[in-house]
């Protein structure tokens, strides 16, 4: 797919946008003042692959993380900082790799030059983050809703306030906790600008439900081109949140160093425990980094037929199976030996 020519900025040690991979971040829900418990979730997020870990900076104290998280992971973090720019300020003195703050929202020039400044001599880009809880007064009067054009006018009269000061290393989020709303908004913005775009559906829910609607909402915008980092909010584990982003963007065909697994959804004419073997084969593939795609499939009568462009799978049969590689088949295996023989042959891809 042909994805969007958004401006390239610098983060970290990697960048965002431009032809940079789409990145996966999550966000920090240990409490501010516990940094230990901070940087252990931070750890856990790192290990999970996570490439963007944001907390919160809800005060003066909170300043107190950045130095123990970045001592701890090798990722670029970002200071979450609403209406106070000392923070925003503090936070750059400590060597924070972006800032998520609202210029409007902090005060007169003085204060946005300020930010501005810092964060251009300090070479860190600003996240400017809408949604449909924090548009200014005006602009809800002026559209009577929070609609996609009012919150991407929001978004961009935060821009205007930074190119004001000349500093445009910006990306820009406008989420929504409705999908269409938030799929029409990132189309919006995306032809209003040319920053790279932070994917989100806000307030997602719980996990089952907030997956489900933040693949539809990040998914469907990532076929179209648009997109330079996700996020998937779910009220739960953040960890949680980089398998999601993972999986979406593996699902859509923009994460290609890993297995992709198909898998029949069983019928009559199944005879051996393939939900238990799928979920065996998927567990197996976690720590595989080979861009391969892995069939396990119900029965001997459909399987290498429909699963013929798998580099490798498996069929199962009455109390054996099958191994085929591109749809032909290489032997017939006992039911118990099926995920260590596919295993096997996946090595040797």
């Amino acid at each position: 797919m042909e994805r969007r020519i958004s401006k390239k900025i610098k983060l970290g040690n990697t960048f965002i946008g431009g032809d940079s991979d789409i990145l996966v971040q999550s966000m920090l829900n240990i409490p501010a003042d516990d940094i230990d418990g901070s940087v252990a979730q931070a750890k856990e997020l790192a290990a999970a692959g996570c490439q963007i870990i944001r907390f919160a900076v809800p005060n003066e104290n909170a300043l107190a993380l950045i130095e123990p998280i970045k001592n701890a992971v090798d990722v670029p973090l970002v200071a979450d900082i609403h209406f106070d720019y000392r923070l925003a300020l503090g936070a750059v003195e400590r060597g924070i790799d972006k800032i998520r703050i609202n210029p409007g929202n902090i005060g007169d020039d003085s204060r946005v030059k300020a930010v501005a400044n810092a964060c251009k001599s300090a070479g860190i880009p600003i996240r400017i983050g809408v949604n449909s809880g924090s548009l200014e007064k005006e602009i809800l009067a002026k559209h009577g809703a929070p609609t996609p054009q009012a919150m991407v006018e929001s978004a961009m009269y935060h821009a205007k306030l930074l190119e004001k000061f000349d500093f445009d290393d910006i990306v820009i989020s406008i989420k929504s906790s409705n999908v269409s709303t938030m799929i029409d908004a990132y189309e919006l913005a995306a032809q209003a600008c040319d920053y790279p775009l932070h994917l989100g559906v806000t307030e997602a829910g719980t996990e089952r439900m907030g997956i489900i609607k933040s693949s539809v909402g990040i998914g469907s915008l990532l076929t179209r081109g648009i997109g330079d980092t996700i996020r998937v909010s779910l009220t739960g584990e953040p960890v949680k949140e980089v398998f999601a982003g993972f999986d979406i963007l593996k699902a859509v065909g923009l994460k290609k160093d890993c297995p992709y697994l198909i898998s029949c959804p069983t019928c009559g004419r199944t005879k051996i425990d393939l939900i238990s073997l799928a979920n065996q084969v998927e567990e197996r593939l976690k720590t595989c980094k080979k861009p391969i795609k892995v069939a396990v499939m119900g029965c001997i009568v459909n399987g290498p037929g429909e699963a013929k462009e798998a580099d490798i799978g498996i069929a199962g049969g009455d109390g054996n199976g099958l191994i085929f590689k591109k749809g032909e088949i290489l032997r017939k295996v006992d039911e118990k030996d099926l995920l260590d023989e596919l295993m096997k042959e996946i090595e040797k891809l």
